[in-house]
């Protein structure tokens, strides 16, 4: 370990400032391992030395790489299952229910990462949605590096082994040498743009479906309010929000009520919790 205590507080204090995110005491190895590599590039012999040029000099671009180096980047396809189980079974049989007149549904993969959640969600709304229907995503992350390779919709062998089934690979990818490429099919319906979750949103229509998984788990309390405020604002009154299986809304915005969705659950804005939830359907139907 060569990083002092006070190189740790300024990355911190960096980091904090940039992104909300909280680098507690004890942290120390991860920022050591995550700016191992940025050192190397940038020719100094050791972490210590990078921090100590950065702080005597630090140009927009360091600091971007710092604060993505810095983002847990870590996501996979359908990951952890039940909450695309309960978009298949819950979810979508009402929306389409309810959204007959537009046809439409729209949804936000807030921290999207490298796209595979984004990717996700597209392949139900093409495996479930009826003919006829149209759909939106878009995809949001503060780190350029992973909007890029999520925009490029390219991925590894052992990307896509990580939780995607054999039938989505062949209905939705095409080989591309050692990688497997997003069909162009779904990359239509797919956007990404850098949003910083921890900052005023951007201009940004309202959505049916939102996901913002395993990363308020990051932030501070009063950081998770203002997200979680902006958040709801977003969401379509009867819309679903999606957090991760060690996150929630209670004791912070008391504007969401919790409600189950087969073996997960969901947030709803408690005038929608407040309705009975629908009996669970198989596939809505083919596109």
């Amino acid at each position: 370990m060569t990083l002092s205590a006070s190189e740790f507080a300024y990355i911190s204090q960096l980091v904090r400032r940039d992104a909300a995110i909280v680098l507690e005491p004890g942290k120390e190895y991860l920022v050591e391992a995550r700016l191992t590599p940025l050192a190397r590039q940038s020719g100094a012999a050791t972490v210590s030395e990078f921090v100590m040029r950065a702080q005597q000099r630090l140009d927009p671009e360091t600091q971007r790489r710092i604060v993505d180096a810095l983002t847990t980047n870590e996501t996979s396809f359908f990951r952890d299952g039940e909450p695309f189980a309960a978009i298949t079974n819950m979810v979508l049989p009402e929306l389409i229910a309810n959204r007959g007149a537009t046809r439409q549904i729209r949804l936000w993969s807030a921290a999207c990462s490298s796209g595979q959640e984004a990717y996700t969600l597209a392949m139900q709304m093409e495996d479930n949605l009826p003919g006829g229907w149209s759909y939106e995503i878009i995809g949001t992350d503060i780190s350029t590096e992973v909007l890029a390779k999520a925009e490029a919709g390219k991925f590894s062998q052992l990307e896509v082994n990580r939780g995607l089934p054999a039938t989505a690979l062949v209905r939705h990818f095409e080989r591309v040498g050692a990688h497997w490429q997003v069909s162009q099919k779904l990359r239509r319906s797919v956007s990404f743009k850098k949003l910083n979750l921890a900052a005023a949103f951007p201009p940004m229509p309202q959505f049916d479906v939102i996901f913002i998984r395993n990363v308020l788990i990051y932030f501070d309390v009063a950081t998770k309010r203002a997200v979680l405020g902006r958040v709801r604002a977003l969401l379509k009154p009867d819309g679903w929000l999606f957090l991760g299986s060690a996150e929630t809304t209670i004791g912070i915005d008391e504007q969401f009520d919790r409600v189950v969705t087969g073996r997960t659950s969901a947030y709803r804005l408690r005038s929608a919790a407040a309705k009975s939830a629908p009996a669970p359907l198989g596939v809505a139907g083919k596109r």
